[in-house]
C-alpha cells in the first residue's frame, strides 16, 4: 500500500482502509441511481431531479414510474447495484433494494416477510406487491425523510454495504477484488451509459472452476442475445511467507492457473492478482507476458484491504480496453 494511503500518527498506522473500499463500492451505486432518476423524468415527463419527483408526484405517478424501472429487466445497457461484496443484484432485485433504502428500511429482513404476507392475503403477485407498498412508504414518510438526494442515499448505501460485508467473512480478498472490479465497470458505465461493444456484463457469485483450478472472480461478457461470448477470469494469490522455498511452488501454483486458462478457454481475458511480500520481480516480468493483466500487491495478505488508486486507474483501464475491443486475450504459450 503506497505511503499516501496510509493515516499515520505517532508511528502508529489509524487508516479506515475499509470504509475506503465502501465508500468506492457505494459510489458504484450512483450510475444506478441515475438511471432510475431518468426513468422517473420519462414516466412523468417532468425534468426534476429525482429527489424533486419524490417528493411532490402523485401516489399514481410513482407508482407508474417504479413500474417503469422494474419492467425494463432484459434490456440492455442497465447499470449495476452490488452487495458488500461486490457481487450484482439482479436488476428486479436492485430496483426492490434501492427504493427500500430510499425510505431508509431493511429490504430483506424486515419489509420482505411482509411483502411476502400482503401477497398471500392480497393474491397479488409478488411484483405487483412490492410496487405497491414501495410507494405507500415513500409517500407516508417522504415528509419524514425530507430528502432523496444522492448525498443522502449515498450514506445509507454505505451503512447496507457495511452489513453485508460483514456477512462474507473468509472471502474478503474475493471481495475487495470484485470489488475493484465493480468500479472499473461502472467508472466506464458512467462516461459511456453502455458496455462498449457488449451487450451486457454479469458477474457471478462464485468461482468459475476449470478442471482443478479455480478463478475467484470473473465477469462475463455478454452479446446482442444476452448470452456470455467470453470471459474476464480473475485469479487471486496469496503467499504469507517471506521468500524461500515456498517461493517456486507459489510460482508454480500460478503459471498452473494461467496455463490451464489458456487451454481450456483462449477466448476468455486472464488477470491474476497476487499478494506476496519479497516475490521475484523477474518472474512478475514473465508473468506480465503471459496474462492480459496483472497486478502485484507487495505485501503480507494481511495487509491486502483495497486496491490504492494508482492499481485501481491502471485496472479501469485495462476493463476499457476490453469494453472498446482495443486489445485481444493474449494467445497461450
Amino acid at each position: 500500500m503506497p505511503e499516501s494511503d496510509l493515516l499515520i500518527i505517532a508511528g502508529v498506522d489509524i487508516s479506515h482502509m475499509r470504509l475506503v473500499d465502501l465508500t468506492r463500492l457505494a459510489d458504484q451505486a450512483r450510475p444506478f441511481y441515475e438511471w432510475v432518476e431518468s426513468n422517473f423524468q420519462a414516466s412523468t415527463g417532468k425534468n426534476l431531479t429525482l429527489n424533486d419527483l419524490l417528493m411532490t408526484c402523485t401516489v399514481a405517478e410513482i407508482e407508474t414510474a417504479i413500474s417503469l424501472c422494474y419492467q425494463a429487466q432484459g434490456n440492455a445497457d442497465i447499470p449495476f447495484l452490488f452487495d458488500g461484496g461486490g457481487r450484482t443484484y439482479s436488476h428486479q432485485k436492485a430496483c426492490y433494494y434501492l427504493f427500500s433504502w430510499l425510505i431508509r428500511d431493511a429490504p430483506q429482513q424486515r419489509l420482505s416477510p411482509l411483502v411476502q404476507r400482503i401477497a398471500k392475503v392480497s393474491g397479488k403477485r409478488r411484483l405487483e406487491v412490492e410496487v405497491e407498498v414501495l410507494t405507500a412508504l415513500i409517500v407516508q414518510y417522504r415528509a419524514n425523510v425530507k430528502t432523496f438526494s444522492w448525498a443522502a442515499v449515498r450514506e445509507v448505501i454505505i451503512d447496507r454495504l457495511e452489513g453485508s460485508r460483514r456477512s462474507i467473512r473468509g472471502h474478503e480478498k474475493e471481495a475487495i477484488v470484485r470489488t475493484a472490479l465493480a468500479v472499473a465497470i461502472q467508472s466506464y458505465f458512467e462516461r459511456h451509459k453502455k458496455y462498449g461493444v457488449y451487450r451486457g456484463i454479469e458477474i457471478p457469485d462464485k468461482q468459475v472452476i476449470i478442471h482443478n483450478e479455480s478463478y475467484d472472480v470473473s465477469a462475463n461478457l455478454l452479446d446482442e442475445q444476452g448470452e456470455a461470448i467470453r470471459r474476464i477470469l480473475i485469479a487471486i494469490k496469496t503467499r504469507e511467507t517471506e521468500g524461500g522455498g515456498h517461493s517456486h511452488l507459489f510460482s508454480r501454483d500460478i503459471l498452473s492457473a494461467i496455463n490451464t486458462a489458456r487451454a481450456a478457454s483462449p477466448q476468455d481475458y486472464l488477470v491474476v492478482v497476487i499478494v506476496a511480500q519479497n516475490w521475484s520481480r523477474r518472474e512478475a516480468d514473465n508473468l506480465h507476458e503471459m496474462v492480459d493483466h496483472l497486478i502485484l500487491f507487495e505485501m503480507s495478505p494481511g495487509e491486502f484491504k483495497t486496491f490504492d488508486n494508482v492499481t485501481q486507474n491502471d485496472f479501469n483501464k485495462f476493463i476499457e480496453s476490453v469494453f472498446d475491443q482495443a486489445v485481444s486475450p493474449r494467445p497461450g504459450r
